[in-house]
Formats: C-alpha cells, sequence, structure tokens
C-alpha cells in the first residue's frame, strides 16, 4: 500500500469528528477528577498554588519543566541570549572564527554555571576518549565510551564523581548529570567519525570546539561530529529564502506551546494524579485511557520544545541542526546513526533488527540509568519493534499476500490502520512504564484489556484506529508536498 493511497473526505471527516467528541468526553472526566483532587493531602507534594484568580493550583510533578520556566527561567533567557548576541557579532566580524568563539563562551557558561572541577571532569573525559580515538579502531571507541558512560550512570562511580562538584541549587543534578552524559556521546561520536577518516585525525581542539557549543552542552540533541564539523567551518554564510521568517514563526510556535503547557496544568493534572492508585480506580475506562494518552503526548511536547528551543538558537547560527524528536529520548540521533541503523541496515531481515534493536536499547538503558523500570521499558520496547517485522512479514506470506493484492489501495490501508491501532496502544502502555510506574501502566492494561472487555476495548480501539486515519492523512499530504518540492529543485 503506498503512503499517497487517499480516502474519501467524508470519512475521514467521520474519522476526525469520532475523535473530537472522544478526546472532549476524556478529557471533561480529568478535568472533573483534577478539580475534585484540587485539595487531597494525597497531592500535596505534586499540585501547588497556581493562579489565585482563577481558582486554580498548578500541576507542578515535572520539576525540570517547573525550574526551567520559572526558577531559572531568567538565568537560561541571559545565558542563551548571550550566546545569540555574541556569535551574532562573531559572525559579523570574524566568522572564520566563529568555532572558536563559540567554545570559548561555552567553557565561561559551564565554568560559571557549574565550577572549575565539574569542567576539570569534562576536560578529562574528553582527553581520554580523544587519546583512544587516535588508535582509529571503532570498536575500542564503543567500549571506552560506554564505560566513561558507564562512570555517570552506575554506582559507585557516579556518586563519586558527582561528589567533586560543590555547592547546591535545584537543577544542579540535572545539569551535572545531563552535561557529562551528552559529553560521552559527543566525544563518541568525535571517535567514530575520526576512526572513519581516511588521512590523518581531527584535533582535540576540533573536539573542544564541537563538544562545548552551549545550545547543545547540557540538554543535546547530538549532533553528530561530522555535521557540526562540516557547516561551523563554513566561512560564507549565507541564509535561504525565507529562512529568517521561518525561524521566528518557529520560535512563536514554541513560546506558545510553553503557554499552552503552562495553562493545561492549571486544569489538568495528568503527571500527579497517576501516584494515587486508589484515586485512578474511580476513574471511567476512557478517562484512564485518557489520561495514559496524555502523559504520553505531553512527554512527546515536552522534548519537541526543548529540540525547538535549542534547534531555533542553532538555526541562528546557521546550523542545520536534527529534527524533533521520534521516541521520548533525546539519544535519537546517535542511537539511529551509530547502532541502529549501522547495525539493521535497511531494517528489513529479521536476525539483523534483533541484533540492532537489542544492542540500541542496551545503549539506551545505559543512557538513562540501570533500574529495574528501565529494564522492563527497554524489553518491551525491544520485543515491540522488532513484533512490527514479524508481524510485517507474516502478511507478506501467502495466501495474505494474494488476499491484498485482490483488495483496493484504500481497503487495504483501512486494514493496516486496524492493526497500527492496536501497536500505538502498545506503545503508549510501554512508555507509560517510564514516564508515570509499573503499578499505573498494569493498572491501564487491566482496565483496557480485562475489566473493560468488550465495550471499552473495542470502542478506544475503534477511536485509535479513527486518529491513526487521520495521522496517515496527514503523512500522506507532507508526501505529496515533499515530491512537489523536489521535483520543483530538479527543475
Amino acid at each position: 500500500m503506498g503512503v499517497k493511497t487517499m480516502l474519501p473526505s467524508y470519512e475521514l471527516g467521520f474519522y476526525a469528528l469520532i475523535v473530537t467528541c472522544a478526546v472532549v468526553y476524556s478529557g471533561s472526566g480529568i478535568f472533573e477528577a483534577s478539580r475534585d483532587s484540587m485539595n487531597r493531602k494525597a497531592f500535596r507534594d505534586g499540585i501547588k498554588p497556581g493562579w489565585h484568580y482563577f481558582g486554580r493550583k498548578m500541576d507542578v510533578a515535572d520539576f525540570e519543566w517547573v525550574m526551567w520556566f520559572t526558577s531559572f527561567r531568567n538565568v537560561i533567557i541571559f545565558a542563551l541570549s548571550g550566546h545569540v548576541l555574541f556569535g551574532k557579532i562573531c559572525s559579523m566580524t570574524v566568522p572564520q572564527h566563529r568555532a572558536v568563539m563559540y567554545m570559548l563562551y561555552g567553557v565561561l557558561a559551564v565554568l560559571g554555571s557549574m565550577g572549575l572541577v565539574y569542567l576539570m571532569i569534562i576536560l578529562s573525559h574528553c582527553l581520554v576518549l580523544y587519546s583512544v580515538a587516535l588508535a582509529k579502531q571503532k570498536w575500542l571507541c564503543y567500549v571506552a565510551g560506554l564505560c566513561c558512560l558507564a562512570s555517570f550512570k552506575v554506582e559507585p562511580f557516579s556518586s563519586w564523581q558527582s561528589g567533586f562538584v560543590t555547592g547546591a541549587f535545584d537543577l544542579q543534578d540535572v545539569l551535572f548529570y545531563g552535561g557529562s552524559g551528552f559529553t560521552i556521546m559527543r566525544c563518541m561520536s568525535f571517535a567514530l567519525e575520526s576512526a572513519e577518516r581516511k588521512e590523518g585525525i581531527y584535533s582535540i581542539f576540533d573536539l573542544l570546539k564541537y563538544n562545548f557549543y552551549l545550545p547543545f552542552f547540557f540538554f543535546g540533541p547530538v549532533m553528530t561530529f561530522d555535521q557540526f564539523h562540516a557547516q561551523v567551518s563554513t566561512r560564507e554564510l549565507r541564509r535561504k529564502d525565507d529562512e529568517m521568517r521561518n525561524i521566528r514563526v518557529h520560535a512563536l510556535l514554541h513560546v506558545g506551546a510553553i503557554i499552552a503547557v503552562d495553562i493545561f496544568f492549571h486544569f489538568f493534572y495528568i503527571l500527579t494524579l497517576p501516584s494515587d492508585l486508589k484515586f485512578m480506580n474511580r476513574l471511567s475506562d476512557w478517562s484512564l485511557a485518557g489520561l495514559a494518552y496524555s502523559n504520553l503526548v505531553y512527554d512527546w511536547v515536552k522534548a519537541a520544545v526543548m529540540f525547538g528551543v535549542i534547534n531555533t538558537i542553532a538555526r541562528l547560527d546557521h546550523l542545520d541542526p536534527p529534527q524533533p524528536p521520534k521516541c521520548i529520548t533525546m539519544l535519537y540521533v546517535f542511537a539511529e546513526t551509530y547502532v541502529y541503523d549501522h547495525i539493521g541496515e535497511n531494517h528489513d531481515n529479521i536476525m539483523k533488527e534483533l541484533v540492532a534493536t537489542i544492542a540500541t536499547f542496551a545503549v539506551t538503558t545505559l543512557w538513562l540509568g540501570p533500574c529495574e523500570i528501565v529494564y522492563i521499558w527497554s524489553v518491551f520496547n525491544c520485543f515491540g519493534l522488532n513484533f512490527e517485522l514479524w508481524v510485517q512479514k507474516f502478511f507478506q506470506q501467502e495466501p495474505f499476500a494474494k488476499l491484498e493484492a485482490k483488495m483496493s489501495e484504500a481497503m487495504s490501508r483501512r486494514i493496516r490502520a486496524v492493526f497500527g491501532a492496536a501497536n500505538f496502544w502498545a506503545i503508549v502502555l510501554y512508555n507509560i512504564l517510564a514516564l508515570n510506574s509499573l503499578e499505573f501502566a498494569l493498572l491501564v492494561t487491566k482496565r483496557l484489556l480485562l475489566t473493560g472487555f468488550p465495550v471499552s476495548t473495542l470502542s478506544i480501539w475503534f477511536i485509535t484506529y479513527c486518529g491513526v486515519q487521520l495521522i496517515k492523512e496527514r503523512e500522506r499530504i507532507l508526501a505529496i508536498e515533499e515530491e512537489k518540492c523536489d521535483k520543483a529543485k530538479a527543475d
């Protein structure tokens, strides 16, 4: 079935109506639950005073989001605004040395925020992995890089290194582990790209310029070294037509998303509610399903906003950064480039795909920090990716292949969407393990598959099917637009 297969407009309109009604109905249940639980003692830590004039409190269970946009908002704006201003001056005066200027500003920002000892720890890991890169052996780069990453993620090495950093503020742990983890990933990218280089090796100065680019330092994403080095070394800085307009539009969209999330947290306590399972048992199956789905959507939005803010600044620096994430971890660029795609190749071979997913989630498990819930999350997601390929291969066999060949493309799209809806809920259930808790994931699974069967199970499956069709229609339109753009460029 081609991605450009079209469905009748009245059918898509019906799907949109069903999804809209379901979202409103489920949202009303979550809103009522949030209103009724506003003053519960069990939610005292997760719900704090908010908009007094509206009589609403705020869900503050995600301390990172709260810190980014309340306590440390001014500091972050000041640091990033300084980078933009500093970068603009350098681009206008000494464009050939702008990478050096970015590095100096980044080093000073890290030194000012985290202290000299933290900077020395980062530099020591850079020196170790640069030394390994001199051997130009990929397997050695992987082993050394993962060992360095483990030193920040596994006890007692993690506590030993963090113990050198004195002082205490709310985001110190986030900045410490974020900066150090992404540093290791960038050093591994540098080492692997150096191993690919046929003649010579990049200098340690190139590594430092790459690592201390401030917008990427603490929160990623991991822009591969070859792309960063090529783009930052360009001396002729020219913008495409309407590029600044697109940058402004994206910046406004991300500001709007931040405001929308802030408003949302005053009316829907989606992060705090799952912490009380007794209260969750009072909710209807529809509200519980909506709560699980909204938690996953929020994490996607959060990652997209973080990527968006960082990417906007990078684009102002004449870089072409990675696109928003396809999954909930900011490691996806590194994992896809150097592990998943490298091993899995075209992802059509069952054994290669199995090895690729196991390796990818092994690295991701180490990145997130080995613990029971991460192990469970990784195993289920690894199984899910492989199960998709197994099902695809199964239905390519006879007699299923002949049956699909006899169908119209529209009917084939409908049948595939039925399986896509089931897979979508598998993704939701896998990921709320990491986003909430194992107990909440088990409760949702039990209510949707056992207690709610068959009414709730089939009705939610149908609504998800409608949503999948709308997503596929969006993908179809984007594919057509992309094809038109490619033809225009060719002409």
